[in-house]
């Protein structure tokens, strides 16, 4: 595993144990993460994809990189991860923040993403009151009480942590904790104005590429209702609800969901190096 982050790009590990004739596997975390959240992913794909795994800026290795923190911001750093890694063609999985930086790169750069993997998609550009409040929450806990206690009040009130809560051994909650420990909290501090999220529904149908959706069984219904809409509105489409899952079925259950995702990528063509941009 190697690593490389200049000043003006987010700090990014790729894995090529693989070799140059495999495809890349782009993978992508959600809020408060880093790309430690995909740690029992990086050994069950290794050996057929060469993977990159980008930290967001404000998150993990690229704690330190500036403001603003919005999707339109995280998009711009996660295509210059990309570019500098040189990968002309990629698979795509993301997590929540993650999944929407995916769908905005896969309308805006449709030969550079061959596939992607949504779990618990959000729709960039659409509101999600549940999903906002939690986030105005944390921001003010922060400002007000520090990061410790918003980390906290993170994993103890966020619904999408629910399942973690309640079966703490099973689902890895305590090493889940650990990785949040690392969040700096940035993008809860910083207060300057992101640039405005435009709707992606307009850009769906240019989405052509295979999807694949993934919740789990108990994940949030703004999570869920997300995927139905994905579901009902991309061309090329195909969804699994984990069971026993909540808002991070590749985190709770990673065998089973390293399952799905290894036999979704196994059934699409190989990521030839021809797509432009």
């Amino acid at each position: 595993m190697t690593s490389s982050r200049a000043r003006s790009l987010p700090h990014a590990e790729t894995v090529t144990d693989a070799g140059a004739s495999h495809p890349w596997l782009t993978m992508v975390h959600g809020a408060s993460q880093h790309g430690g959240l995909f740690s029992a992913q990086i050994d069950a794909f290794r050996a057929d994809y060469r993977l990159l795994l980008v930290d967001l800026p404000g998150h993990g290795g690229s704690a330190s990189m500036p403001g603003p923190y919005g999707l339109v911001e995280y998009t711009r750093a996660v295509l210059a991860a990309i570019d500098a890694a040189g990968v002309e063609r990629t698979h795509f999985w993301g997590t929540h923040t993650g999944a929407g930086v995916g769908l905005r790169l896969a309308a805006a750069h449709r030969g550079m993403i061959a596939s992607l993997v949504l779990e618990g998609a959000v729709l960039p550009g659409v509101e999600m009151p549940y999903v906002g409040a939690a986030i105005a929450r944390a921001r003010a806990t922060a400002r007000e009480q520090g990061m410790q206690a918003a980390r906290e009040e993170w994993f103890r009130e966020s619904r999408w942590f629910d399942v973690m809560r309640a079966r703490p051994d099973e689902c890895r909650a305590r090493a889940h904790r650990d990785l949040l420990a690392g969040f700096e909290g940035r993008p809860w501090l910083d207060e300057t104005p992101a640039e405005t999220v435009p709707s992606i529904r307009p850009d769906l149908p240019r989405i052509v590429q295979p999807v694949l959706l993934v919740n789990g069984e108990h994940d949030l219904d703004e999570f869920l209702q997300a995927a139905t809409e994905l579901e009902a509105t991309l061309p090329h489409v195909e969804r699994v609800s984990v069971p026993h899952a909540g808002g991070f079925p590749l985190w709770e259950y990673p065998l089973e969901v390293n399952r799905i995702v290894k036999a979704f990528l196994d059934r699409q063509p190989h990521p030839d190096q021809r797509g432009g941009r």
